[in-house]
C-alpha cells in the first residue's frame, strides 16, 4: 500500500495480524495530517492515520461483502441504478420491435451511445444524486440546529438540480455545496416536463406539487432515502414535490421502504416486498400501486419470466406504479444483476427508469462487484456517484456540531446545513 496516496474508496483493508476487515469510506481533506476513515462489519467508524504505520498494519484485501450492512452495498445500489439508467437511455423512447431490429433478438446488452456518448446517465440519476445531497444536508442541519424538516431540504436540493437544467424557481436561491458545482451535471438529459414545471412553480421550500401526475419521476430518484430512518415517509414526501397523484408519491415511498428492509433487516427481495405491502399497502391512495406490485409478486411466484411482451402487460413504466412493478419483477426473476437489468430495459416503455429501479434493488443485494466491468468502464459520473455513496456512509456518523477539528468544517462546506 502506498504511504502517500490513499487507497480508493470502498476498497477493503485487512489487518495483517488479527484479520479484521474494514471498508474505506472517506479520506481526510487535511494533507498535512492525512487520515482515512473506514467501517467495520458492525458499522463502527475507524480513523486511521496515513503513513508507514498504515501500510505496516493493513493490506488491501479482496472482500466482495463484509456483512449485511457493508457500506459497499450502498455503492452497489447507486452504481447499479445508474448503470441501468445508462443501459436503458439509448432505447428509452423505442418500441420493443425497434430495439430488436437495432440490437438483435437479445435486445440491448452493452452500453450504446445516447446524448453524444456511451454510458450516459439521464435525469433519473441526476435527480437521485441531488436527492442524496439534500438528505445529507438535512443531517448536517439537524445536528447543527436541532430542528429540521428533511423533505424540505431535499426540495431545496431538487431546486438546485432545476438550475442545472437552465430554469429558475420562483423562489430566489443561491446555489451552494459541491454537487451543483459539478459541471458534468449541467447537461439536459430529457428531463420530465412534470418535474420541471412543478419545481419551477415552487415559491417556498417544502411546497407540494399542484398537479395530479403519477409519472415515474418521483419513484426513480428516491433510492438514497432507503439509508435513513423513516424511509417510506422521506421518499413519499420527497416525491410529492413533483407528483401530486397518490400513486406518484406512494409508489416512491414503497420502493424506498423495500430497499430499506433489504438494507436494514437483510430480508430477501420477496420478503421485503411482502413486509412493505403489509406495512403500507392499505394506505389511502395505495390501491393502484399495491395491485401492480402484488401482480409482479404473483408472476414471480408462479415462475413466469419477464419478456419484452410480458412486461408490456404491466404497462410501459411511464407512471410510478408500473415502473416499480416492472423493476421488481425483473429483479425478482433474475439469476444475476446483469440479467435483471437487461430484462428491465428491453421493453416498449421507460427503459432507463425501469432499468434504474431494477439496478438499485440488485446492486443493494449483490454489491458493486456484481456490476459488469464493461458497463462500469463506460458509465458516466461514476466518480461522483461513488463519492455520494461514501458520504451517505460517512457524514451521518462523523458530522458533529461540537467538533473542534477541521473535519466537521469540511463537511459543512460540502453539505451546508443553514
Amino acid at each position: 500500500m502506498n504511504q502517500i496516496t490513499p487507497p480508493a474508496l470502498f476498497v477493503c483493508l485487512q489487518h495483517r495480524h488479527n484479520g479484521q476487515q474494514l471498508r474505506v469510506i472517506q479520506h481526510s481533506p487535511d494533507s498535512s495530517a492525512p487520515m482515512l476513515w473506514a467501517m467495520d462489519a458492525q458499522g463502527k467508524l475507524h480513523e486511521l492515520p496515513m503513513g508507514p504505520e498504515l501500510a505496516g498494519t493493513w493490506h488491501l484485501h479482496d472482500a466482495p461483502v463484509l456483512s449485511a450492512k457493508d457500506p459497499a452495498r450502498i455503492l452497489g445500489c447507486l452504481l447499479a441504478g445508474a448503470a441501468g439508467d445508462a443501459l436503458g437511455a439509448p432505447v428509452e423512447f423505442m418500441s420493443w420491435s425497434e430495439i430488436e431490429r437495432i440490437f438483435g433478438p437479445g435486445g440491448i446488452r452493452t452500453m450504446a451511445e445516447a446524448y453524444g456518448r456511451r454510458g450516459a446517465i439521464t435525469d433519473d440519476t441526476q435527480m437521485m444524486l441531488f436527492t442524496a445531497e439534500g438528505l445529507l444536508r438535512a443531517q448536517v442541519r439537524a445536528e447543527a440546529h436541532g430542528l429540521c424538516h428533511p423533505p424540505s431540504v431535499v426540495h431545496h436540493a431538487l431546486l438546485r438540480w432545476l438550475l442545472t437544467q437552465g430554469q429558475s424557481p420562483e423562489k430566489e436561491m443561491e446555489p451552494d455545496g459541491w454537487l451543483v458545482k459539478e459541471r458534468r451535471l449541467w447537461a439536459r438529459r430529457a428531463p420530465g416536463n412534470t418535474c420541471l414545471s412543478a419545481l419551477a412553480a415552487s415559491s417556498h421550500f417544502g411546497e407540494q406539487a399542484q398537479n395530479n401526475s403519477k409519472g415515474c419521476g418521483g419513484v426513480m430518484r428516491v433510492a438514497p432515502c432507503a439509508f435513513f430512518d423513516n424511509a417510506f415517509e422521506l421518499a413519499s414526501d420527497s416525491a410529492r414535490f413533483t407528483h401530486g397523484h397518490p400513486s406518484g408519491y406512494l409508489a416512491a415511498g414503497l420502493f424506498a421502504d423495500i430497499l430499506h428492509r433489504l438494507w436494514q433487516h437483510g430480508y430477501s427481495l420477496e420478503a421485503a416486498c411482502t413486509a412493505a405491502l403489509a406495512a403500507h399497502g392499505d394506505l389511502p391512495g395505495m390501491e393502484e400501486t399495491r395491485l401492480l406490485v402484488e401482480r409482479a409478486l404473483r408472476l414471480y411466484q408462479s415462475g413466469e419470466q419477464p419478456t419484452p411482451r410480458r412486461i408490456e402487460e404491466l404497462g410501459g413504466g411511464w407512471v410510478a406504479e408500473e415502473a416499480l412493478a416492472i423493476g421488481l419483477w425483473c429483479a425478482l426473476s433474475a439469476n444475476s444483476l446483469e440479467e435483471g437489468i437487461i430484462l428491465a430495459v428491453n421493453h416498449s416503455g421507460d427503459s432507463d427508469s425501469t432499468g434504474l429501479i431494477a439496478g438499485n434493488l440488485l446492486g443493494l443485494i449483490h454489491g458493486p462487484q456484481a456490476i459488469p466491468a464493461h458497463w462500469l468502464s463506460e458509465l458516466e459520473l461514476k466518480d461522483v456517484i461513488t463519492q455520494i455513496a461514501a458520504d451517505l456512509c460517512f457524514v451521518p456518523l462523523r458530522y458533529w456540531d461540537y467538533d473542534d477539528t477541521d473535519v466537521s468544517d469540511w463537511i459543512w462546506q460540502r453539505y451546508p446545513g443553514w
